[in-house]
């Protein structure tokens, strides 16, 4: 409801959405995680530790300069990292080891056959083109399409756009006249200003 706003009940009838709520996986989640970055970098760190390729976000800060924000994920991510490692190496090793044997992991459903590196690229393209031209919803755009594995649910991280997209209609919106009239300068009608008689 936060990402949606009014625009909620048209994000449940998006299938992916739907498919993903089935599910229970967790790209509701990155979504959300995308669009809170813009005001809390740090959120990334969740991105970051269960689909590394969609950090490719973070080159919004990078194209951007912004250093600091850069920094939060990734210092909250090696912090994390290296507290697990610490406390349980050895689900890190298997880790690797079935990355190693099966990069593409379990699969809910058909995915995009299209190799991994080009996607990463791909992102990485939009998203430092949204930087550049100062267009947020790229990111959530280009961390999709860089998903380790791009299936149908996953296409729900989409909604991570939401929030910049309603933004920028709004901010495109005429603001609404009413029909009373035109007021001179000091906002009182003419023969009613502060002193004159009625």
């Amino acid at each position: 409801l936060w990402l949606g706003g009014r625009w909620s009940p048209y994000l449940f009838a998006f299938p992916p959405v739907a498919l993903e709520l089935y599910h229970g996986n967790i790209h509701l989640l990155l979504a959300a995680a995308v669009a809170l970055g813009f005001r809390h970098s740090s959120s990334w760190s969740f991105v970051l530790l269960t689909k590394p390729t969609a950090g490719v976000g973070l080159l919004w800060f990078v194209a951007r300069r912004e250093w600091r924000a850069l920094a939060a994920p990734l210092l909250a991510t090696g912090a994390a990292a290296a507290v697990s490692l610490l406390i349980a190496p050895r689900l890190w090793a298997e880790w690797f080891a079935f990355m190693a044997q099966d990069p593409s992991g379990t699969l809910g459903g058909p995915s995009v056959p299209v190799p991994l590196p080009l996607r990463v690229a791909v992102g990485a393209a939009i998203i430092v083109w949204g930087a550049r031209t100062d267009r947020p919803w790229t990111v959530a755009v280009g961390s999709t399409v860089a998903l380790p594995v791009l299936w149908f649910a996953g296409l729900s991280v989409l909604i991570g756009a939401v929030p910049s997209l309603r933004q920028a209609i709004a901010a495109r919106s005429p603001v609404p006249s009413g029909p009373g009239p035109v007021l001179p300068a000091g906002g009182y009608p003419a023969t009613h200003a502060p002193g004159s008689a009625t």
